[in-house]
């Protein structure tokens, strides 16, 4: 690698991260150098500065442009294709959400309803699918507050964030407004 040793140490733990994260090693490396990057990269700087072979890099470049991850661009009076990330690290999470969401979860969600429409034949069956009930229904609580928070702006996400634990002492605060003397719920919700 041909990199000042604090953005390779930085790319070198993002392509450790990376396999964790479920993508290779190499894809993980690409990205970050791209992330940090002061200026768009060609392919051939890449090469030059990671030291990857030139086919690695394309594959890795395809697979972040498959994640939405990273940008094309084209200089003037350079035939070469450049690509850079998107600047707002916040478009960043929400990109990698979204495309995890439609990776994991969305096929997830398929698969148990169609399991759920199902009649069991067998009581192991009956019990089995009250199991995926419960995953299925917390999968889609879940998801509806995904999307309530997807449309969220930046400036109010960073804040409910801040929030921490706070959230949990506003919903104290709210049953205690919310119950009647010997304990009893003054709506219907619960």
């Amino acid at each position: 690698m041909k990199l000042p040793p604090l953005v390779q140490a930085f790319v070198l733990h993002f392509g450790e991260m990376g396999s964790r994260w479920g993508i290779n090693r190499t894809v993980g490396q690409i990205y970050a150098l791209l992330y940090i990057a002061p200026e768009p990269l060609c392919a051939d700087d890449m090469v030059d500065q990671l030291g990857f072979s030139r086919s690695n890099v394309s594959i890795g470049l395809k697979e972040l442009q498959s994640w939405n991850l990273v940008r094309l661009l084209h200089q003037p009076d350079d035939r070469r294709d450049f690509y850079t990330t998107p600047d707002d690290i916040w478009q960043i999470v929400r990109t990698l959400v979204e495309e995890r969401k439609k990776r994991e979860v969305d096929p997830t969600l398929s698969v148990l309803r169609e399991l759920l429409m199902q009649t069991p034949g067998t009581a192991e069956e009956r019990h089995a699918q009250d199991r995926m009930r419960e995953m299925h229904e917390l999968i889609e609580l879940l998801c509806g507050w995904y999307d309530d928070v997807r449309r969220m702006e930046t400036e109010r996400l960073v804040q409910l964030l801040s929030m921490g634990a706070k959230v949990q002492k506003i919903l104290e605060m709210k049953d205690r407004l919310f119950t009647l003397p010997g304990g009893k719920r003054k709506d219907k919700e619960g």
